[in-house]
């Protein structure tokens, strides 16, 4: 728990980036959109010229060429073992779920239009290596997808192929289960609801359980409501059948890890965590897709990649539930495991989710370190 509020705390410093990028591929000819967060380029670059906190539209546009060049030099195509001459576009600015990006255009000649297109990506990772590109190539009507790491810089796209579903949910997937991972405020409040999990509220203290089955069916009802409920949510939402500002729901999801631990330290709910874990996690799921949202996948090629990402989602929550699940049986048989381990970790995830909160809430940044 002390590592997990840690790395809580070192989002503040620097969030966790992604960035994405569309290619368009016709013949020898490449045009490409790439959005990166005006936040990683300020820390990679330091564009905020005056300090202020805020990044203007004249401070970017003052630094279009240094921006270029950091990212162009960043990326590169190859066709035939030969490089693609990449060239710098327009410099735009776009909204995402969280925050603003700048938008670089680009183009690029490729030496063959036969041969596979091989894409090396390598920003930001010296600087975060939590960050990811994501990038679709479209080709003929047809749109391929990677996702590119510390650990995988380099992706080849064939030209016409007809790849296999399962090469696009494993991708997906495999983004799903980081996603989650590094998703702090998720496993917060999955955490909150499993810490009573081994616990009885009776005559006004907490009592450990009788064994190890009502703990796992007590487990099984709040991990399977708050999957059945974010499942449903980020279908909707990936799909465009729901949409609510993201602002809005990022403070709601900072609110429900405040009224989850909040329950541990004066319980209120405590035979309601079920119901409390379906109604939240409505919530969650709309934040969880903001990743696939942000994409901009084509409506027609949506359904493998969310079908890959949410059981990504899924295998790195049951991952989670494994791991931590074993510690609070075990330390729950102590007396000290009520005041030291629950409350006094509720408490921190409480302080946590507050600053969280009021970031979200109020659109500004806390300065913790």
């Amino acid at each position: 728990m002390v590592w997990l509020l840690t790395a809580s705390f070192n989002v503040f410093a620097h969030k966790a980036s992604d960035s994405y990028m569309t290619v368009q591929v016709d013949g020898r000819q490449i045009s490409g959109q790439w959005d990166i967060a005006l936040r990683d380029l300020d820390y990679a670059l330091g564009l905020d010229a005056n300090d202020d906190g805020n990044i203007t539209w004249a401070e970017l546009r003052n630094s279009r060429d240094v921006v270029y060049a950091y990212a162009l030099s960043r990326l590169q195509m190859t066709t035939a073992k030969q490089v693609c001459s990449l060239q710098a576009g327009d410099l735009q600015v776009d909204e995402h779920s969280d925050g603003h990006y700048a938008v670089l255009n680009f183009r690029a000649i490729c030496p063959s239009a036969s041969t596979p297109l091989s894409i090396d990506y390598r920003l930001l990772f010296d600087l975060d290596p939590q960050h990811r590109g994501l990038i679709s190539v479209i080709h003929a009507a047809k749109t391929d997808t990677a996702i590119f790491s510390p650990d995988h810089q380099r992706s080849e796209f064939v030209r016409d192929a007809d790849y296999s579903g399962w090469r696009t949910v494993a991708r997906f997937g495999y983004a799903g289960l980081w996603h989650i991972w590094i998703g702090f405020d998720h496993i917060l409040f999955l955490l909150s609801l499993l810490l009573p999990a081994a616990l009885a509220w009776e005559g006004g203290t907490w009592q450990p359980k009788p064994g190890f089955r009502p703990v796992f069916f007590d487990v099984l009802g709040v991990v399977t409501a708050f999957t059945l409920a974010h499942s449903l949510t980020l279908s909707l939402t990936v799909l465009h059948y729901v949409s609510l500002p993201s602002r809005w729901v990022e403070s709601a999801i900072a609110a429900s890890v405040v009224l989850a631990a909040l329950n541990n330290i004066y319980p209120v709910l405590v035979n309601r965590r079920t119901w409390f874990a379906f109604a939240f996690g409505l919530i969650h799921g709309m934040g969880i897709a903001s990743v696939l949202l942000d994409m901009g996948l084509p409506d027609t090629q949506r359904m493998l990649p969310l079908l890959g990402f949410n059981l990504g989602v899924e295998a790195g929550q049951l991952a989670i539930v494994g791991a931590v699940l074993p510690l609070i049986v075990g330390f729950s048989r102590y007396r000290y495991y009520p005041l030291l381990v629950m409350k006094s970790g509720s408490a921190s995830i409480v302080t946590v989710a507050l600053v969280w909160l009021a970031e979200r809430s109020l659109d500004f940044q806390m300065s913790i370190f």
